[in-house]
């Protein structure tokens, strides 16, 4: 189970990570397009799968990040901001995730709910789960993406530094969403 919530999420998150890759070998313009494309198709691909809205909350904040870098890095390609790509790329997820709190439909919510019964999607407990979850993944992209604005403005050549930032907040609420339903089922278990 571990490995299918890791790879829903790893999922989800492709075109961001791609345009990560991406952007350390080309333009922020080239890489925006690489992103816009990734996620336009993700999402239509897993509309076509017949996903709901819900449970694309990434895909869609995904394609309109990219679409507006994308316009932004064409229209002003030597814009300051091309040096904070990575911090605003993290700080764009940490608001989609703070975002989908404040709306009272937790990112998780949706990518859970695509594995599990709707016995169990009905459940206060999934619902609280996953609102943990989300903040987990929130907390961590405002904590990378601030660290990493920090570090690109007095240290912009740290590329080792920016890398493990960039690992740490994917890495830290993957491990953290593989784990805590487990520890949540295991002590429901023990009450019983």
């Amino acid at each position: 189970m571990g490995k299918g919530i890791s790879m829903n999420y790893l999922k989800s998150f492709l075109p961001w990570i791609i345009f990560a890759i991406v952007s350390t070998q080309a333009g922020w313009q080239w890489s925006a397009l690489v992103g816009l494309v990734l996620a336009g198709g993700l999402l239509t691909l897993e509309r076509g799968r017949g996903k709901g809205w819900d449970t694309l909350f990434i895909e869609v904040s995904a394609t309109a990040f990219f679409a507006g870098l994308s316009i932004w890095a064409f229209n002003d390609p030597g814009s300051p901001a091309r040096d904070y790509v990575g911090a605003l790329t993290d700080l764009w997820l940490a608001l989609t995730a703070w975002g989908s709190i404040l709306a009272r439909h937790p990112f998780t919510l949706g990518i859970a709910k695509t594995m599990v019964s709707p016995e169990v999607t009905a459940t206060a407990v999934f619902r609280r789960v996953n609102l943990v979850l989300t903040t987990v993944w929130a907390a961590s992209f405002t904590v990378a993406g601030l660290a990493e604005a920090v570090l690109l403005h007095y240290a912009p050549h740290a590329t080792a530094a920016l890398v493990v930032l960039k690992v740490l907040g994917f890495a830290v609420p993957i491990s953290f969403t593989v784990r805590y339903p487990r520890a949540v089922r295991a002590r429901a278990q023990k009450a019983v």
